[in-house]
């Protein structure tokens, strides 16, 4: 996927209002209406890097030095136009047995429960392969039929090469189609309007059926 070749920005960031969060799976969501987009990954994948520069904020979402401490879904409101939807970092091995059985339920509670939810930005590192909980997302995305954008992160912590070498095989491994997968670095700010690009492209309205 290629942003706009005059380089504007595909989603310019004009109000951002936090929500609320949703601590279990029959607790509070939000009442709106608008379309949402969620955002997972495994902890320490780089996703609250991500979200800060994706929304072009330094402190959007805590960069916080414990993965796993994200407890919450959290929700944000972007523009008036869409929901940004933060989910728990999952896999985090320091993490306690029953907080990660929680965190599961109240993922998954949540994208089978949302008739809002019009995709998913899945993160990889592109340093590691996929983990068995990445693998399980990725099947668990593909049971729901959720449109899913695979964002592999930290791009920038190997030399372009390596780097295009890794994201090919993963994308050929997991059987990815390669116009889903966007290379990303929140340190150079690669695939950041790609990414923005292919959100906005999610929302748009669905094509009448003739």
């Amino acid at each position: 996927m290629s942003a706009d070749a005059a380089g504007t920005d595909p989603l310019v960031i004009r109000d951002l209002k936090f929500l609320g969060p949703m601590a279990t799976v029959d607790g509070w969501r939000p009442t709106t209406t608008l379309p949402e987009i969620a955002f997972a990954g495994r902890s320490n994948v780089g996703k609250s890097s991500l979200l800060n520069s994706l929304v072009r904020r330094k402190a959007f979402a805590r960069v916080s030095r414990t993965p796993g401490r994200t407890r919450e879904i959290n929700f944000f409101e972007v523009n008036g136009r869409f929901v940004l939807v933060d989910l728990p970092g999952y896999g985090y091995a320091q993490v306690s047995k029953s907080r990660r059985a929680e965190w599961r339920p109240l993922i998954e509670g949540y994208l089978r429960g949302s008739e809002r939810l019009r995709g998913v930005v899945q993160l990889l590192d592109v340093r590691r392969d996929p983990s068995p909980d990445d693998l399980q997302m990725l099947d668990f995305l593909g049971e729901l039929g959720a449109p899913t954008i695979i964002a592999i992160t930290k791009v920038d912590k190997l030399g372009s090469r390596a780097a295009a070498e890794r994201i090919q095989a993963m994308t050929e491994s997991l059987g990815l189609d390669a116009d889903q997968v966007i290379p990303f670095s929140a340190q150079t700010g690669q695939g950041r309007d790609d990414l923005a690009a292919a959100i906005a492209q999610l929302m748009e309205p669905a094509p009448e059926a003739p």
